[in-house]
């Protein structure tokens, strides 16, 4: 039976399509398509989405959000890769993907500083390279901006912004609005409830997500690869990993927040196909569950 939440959140409530192994990561694993996605995220109440990386929607704007119209959801946004660190960015991409999610219905251009678009390893940028990179991103949030859709930049595992020194050196040398990634600044040393506390002003778009610190641990200890990482557990449902998510929300409560929050539980799909209803839906479900905890009584409504 579907049900409508109304979560008594401060922000309103949207899934991602990561929570169902879909992702723009190169090999990253089995892509379900988008019906089967949109149809078990509209089982469990959600109303609104990200995305999912380029492609796995039509490229045309307008067809994209007829897919979208045809299960009732609202586009919130997406995730875009960009790279901002070389004399010679493509700016011409980023034109086309702000075009494309304004399109399709979309707020936000949740940019993603990539050390390439395959991914590669990223190289520590330093105070220099932040200034040039903050410049860079400037100028996309312009582009962006002229296209009908808001820049903010994204924390991220394996991108240039990964580490809690790339953070204070992205916060003291940029001007864009974030999107505060619980479980990324968690894994890069960063506590999710100071920065939503002390930054709080530079909060544009929030993803919520959860993390074994211990897997964590693995992974910045080179021990694990992000890939091996999440098939280990790296990211568990709200409530049941080191994000402090109840912590978080007070924090975003107090900062009078109130844009949307996103369900993120990276998954990466390697095995079959798991089936229609099972696996990231039971998952999902946990996590808005435990959301309800955090909201007054009434707010849920089956």
């Amino acid at each position: 039976m579907e049900r409508q939440i109304d979560s008594g959140l401060p922000g309103r409530l949207a899934a991602g399509p990561i929570s169902w192994g879909v992702c723009e990561v190169p090999g990253w694993g089995l892509q379900l398509p988008p019906d089967r996605v949109f149809a078990e995220m509209t089982s469990l109440g959600i109303t609104a989405t990200e995305l999912g990386p380029l492609g796995w929607l039509p490229h045309d704007g307008a067809e994209a959000r007829r897919v979208l119209d045809r299960h009732g959801l609202q586009l919130v946004g997406g995730f875009v890769p960009v790279i901002v660190h070389e004399p010679q960015q493509d700016l011409e991409y980023a034109k086309r993907s702000a075009a494309q999610l304004a399109q399709a219905g979309g707020e936000l251009f949740v940019a993603a500083t990539v050390q390439d678009q395959a991914w590669s390893a990223p190289v520590p940028l330093g105070e220099d390279g932040w200034k040039h990179a903050g410049s860079h991103l400037h100028e996309l949030a312009a582009i962006a901006r002229h296209e009908g859709v808001e820049l903010v930049l994204h924390p991220h595992a394996g991108t240039l912004l990964e580490t809690a020194q790339d953070v204070d050196l992205a916060l003291a040398h940029t001007t864009v609005p974030w999107c505060f990634d619980t479980g990324h600044l968690l894994i890069g040393g960063v506590d999710p409830v100071a920065f939503a506390t002390d930054h709080s002003g530079r909060i544009g778009h929030v993803h919520f997500k959860d993390v074994d610190k211990e897997v964590a641990r693995r992974f910045n200890h080179g021990e694990l690869t992000l890939m091996q990482a999440v098939q280990h557990g790296l990211f568990q449902p709200l409530g049941s990993g080191d994000a402090h998510i109840d912590e978080v929300v007070d924090a975003l409560r107090r900062s009078g927040y109130s844009r949307w929050l996103v369900l993120e539980q990276d998954l990466a799909i390697t095995g079959s196909e798991p089936p229609a209803g099972g696996g990231p839906t039971l998952d999902v479900a946990k996590s808005i569950e435990f959301l309800s905890t955090l909201a007054p009584e009434e707010a849920i409504h089956r």
